[in-house]
C-alpha cells in the first residue's frame, strides 16, 4: 500500500466575534496537518497577527465595530502571503468588496453554512501551499544566481525586509548588475504582487516623450496628441513602477515625480486636473546621485524621497561565485530560445570566463552566453565558441589588471580602456560594441562621453582638421 504524503503543516487563524460560531468553524476544518488558533476581539487579532504568521485567516468584519477594512491592509502589511476569507453581514457588502480589492482571497456572508467556509479555507490553503512551494523555489534560484558573498547576503536580507512594505527603494549599481531583477523580486514578494509591475528606462526616451509616457497626456496637448492617453503611473495603479536610470531624468520631470511621491497624484500633460494613483516607486541608477545633488542636476528633496531604503548591488566581478549558476541559467534560457541542446562549457571556456572582468556585468554575461550557444556545434561550449573579444582580450591583457609599473589602474580607467578595445575590435561599430558589452546603446554613448572616447578613426580626422 502506497503511503500518501501528508501536506506540510499549515497555520489558520479564525477571528470571529461570535465565540460559538468560531468554535463551530474550527470543528468543520478538515485540511490535514492544520494548526488552528482562534480569537474573538480586535485586541486578540492584533496580538496574534503581530506575533505569528498565518497561512490563512477567517476574518469577521464585525470584529471592528466600525467595520474598518484597514484590517485587511494591516494583515497584508504584517504577512503578505496570508490568504484572507472575509465574513460579512449584507450591509457590509461594500466593505467586503473593498477587502477583495485590497487583496483578500474570498468573502462569504456570515449566514453561510460552516461547511462552505471550510471549503473556502481549503481552497485558500491549497493556493497558499502551491505559492509557498513556488516562492521557496524561486527564492532559492534567485539566491543561487545572485551569489553568496557577504555583500549579496546583505542585498537578499534587505530585499526580504523591505519587500512586504510600501517603502520607496533606491537601487544602486553599475549598468548590467541586475537592478531590474531585484526590482521584480521586490514586487513579487510584496502585497502588490498581483498588481502591475511597470518598468521604464528614463535614459532611453527624450524628455518630452518620457513626461508623456510617465504621466500621460490629453488630446491637443502637443502636435500629434490626437487622443487622451493614460501614462505609466496610471497603468501601474495598485502595483509598482520601476524607474531605471533615474539620474538622467530632467528637472521638469523630477518635479512632477516629486508630486507623485508627496501627494499620490499625477497630472497628464496639458491637463488642468490631477488623477490619484497608488503606486510603489522603485528607482535605480548607476550614477552618483549625491554628486548630482551637489552639482544641482538632481533635486535634493527628490533624492531623499527616493532614498528611503537603499540597496547597492555589487558588480559581477565581486561575486564570481555566482558565475557557474548564471552560466547554466543562461545556457538553459538560450537553448530554449535557439532550439539548442548545450549542456555546459568546457574547462578551457570556463577558464576564459573566470578571468574575464565583465565590465557589462550580468547583462554582458548573458550576451556572451547567447553568442556561445549559437556558435556551439556540440553539447558543450568550447573556447572558440566564445566571442572573439573575450578570448583576444585575455591574450592581449593576460593579467586583466592593466598594470603599469606594478600599479593597478582605477576601475573607471579599466572600463574606459575596455570600451576603447571593444570599439577597436569591432571597427568602431557602436551598436555591435554595445551589444557585445551587454549594455544599451545609450549607456555606451554616455560612457564614451564621460570618458572622452571618440570612435576609432575620428581621432585621426580631428587631427587632420586642426
Amino acid at each position: 500500500m502506497r503511503n500518501k504524503r501528508l501536506p506540510k503543516p499549515m497555520h489558520l487563524l479564525i477571528a470571529c466575534q461570535d465565540v460559538e460560531y468560531g468554535l463551530t468553524l474550527a470543528r468543520f476544518m478538515e485540511y490535514p496537518n492544520l494548526d488552528i488558533e482562534r480569537c474573538h476581539d480586535m485586541a486578540g487579532l492584533l496580538r496574534l497577527v503581530s506575533r505569528s504568521r498565518f497561512d490563512a485567516l477567517v476574518l469577521d468584519l464585525d470584529l471592528d465595530n466600525e467595520g474598518d477594512i484597514d484590517l485587511v491592509s494591516f494583515v497584508r502589511q504584517r504577512n503578505p502571503a496570508t490568504r484572507m476569507i472575509l465574513l460579512f453581514e449584507m450591509e457590509q457588502i461594500d466593505a467586503a468588496l473593498d477587502g477583495i480589492r485590497m487583496g483578500a482571497f474570498f468573502y462569504l456572508p456570515k449566514s453561510s453554512p460552516p461547511s462552505d467556509v471550510a471549503l473556502a479555507v481549503n481552497k485558500a490553503l491549497e493556493s497558499r501551499s502551491v505559492a509557498a512551494d513556488l516562492d521557496t523555489y524561486e527564492q532559492t534560484v534567485f539566491e543561487e544566481l545572485a551569489g553568496r558573498t557577504e555583500a549579496m547576503r546583505r542585498v537578499i536580507e534587505l530585499i526580504r525586509k523591505v519587500a512586504p512594505t510600501d517603502s520607496t527603494v533606491l537601487l544602486l549599481g553599475e549598468s548590467g548588475t541586475g537592478k531590474e531583477v531585484v526590482a521584480q523580486t521586490l514586487h513579487r514578494l510584496s502585497p502588490r504582487s498581483e498588481k502591475p509591475f511597470v518598468a521604464v528606462n528614463c535614459a532611453a526616451l527624450p524628455e518630452s516623450l518620457l513626461e508623456s509616457e510617465l504621466f500621460g497626456h490629453v488630446r491637443g496637448a502637443f502636435t500629434g496628441a490626437t487622443e487622451d492617453k493614460r501614462g505609466l503611473f496610471e497603468a501601474a495603479d495598485g502595483g509598482a513602477i520601476f524607474l531605471d536610470e533615474i539620474g538622467d531624468m530632467s528637472a521638469i520631470t523630477q518635479a512632477k515625480l516629486l508630486r507623485v511621491l508627496q501627494d499620490g497624484e499625477v497630472r497628464r500633460v496639458g491637463a488642468t486636473s490631477t488623477i490619484r494613483v497608488d503606486v510603489r516607486i522603485i528607482a535605480a541608477t548607476n550614477r552618483d546621485l549625491l554628486e548630482a545633488v551637489n552639482q544641482m542636476t538632481f533635486r535634493e528633496d527628490l533624492y531623499y524621497r527616493l532614498n528611503v531604503v537603499q540597496i547597492r548591488i555589487p558588480p559581477l566581478r565581486e561575486r564570481m561565485d555566482a558565475l557557474p549558476a548564471l552560466v547554466n541559467h543562461f545556457i538553459a534560457l538560450h537553448n530554449a530560445r535557439f532550439n539548442k541542446q548545450v549542456r555546459g562549457v568546457s574547462n578551457e571556456a570556463a577558464q576564459y570566463l573566470r578571468q574575464y572582468p565583465f565590465p557589462g556585468n550580468v547583462r554582458e554575461l548573458e550576451s556572451i552566453i547567447a553568442h556561445s550557444v549559437i556558435m556551439a556545434e556540440g553539447d558543450e561550449v568550447m573556447a572558440h565558441d566564445l566571442p572573439d573579444y573575450v578570448r583576444h582580450g585575455l591574450v592581449a591583457r593576460p593579467a586583466l589588471t592593466y598594470q603599469e609599473d606594478a600599479t593597478v589602474l582605477p576601475l573607471d580607467e579599466m572600463e574606459a580602456r575596455h570600451i576603447r578595445y571593444a570599439l577597436e575590435m569591432l571597427d568602431g561599430n557602436q551598436s555591435r560594441a554595445a551589444k557585445q558589452l551587454g549594455i544599451s546603446r545609450s549607456t555606451l554613448w554616455r560612457k564614451m562621453r564621460d570618458y572622452n572616447i571618440a570612435p576609432p578613426g575620428e581621432e585621426d580626422r580631428g587631427a587632420d582638421n586642426s
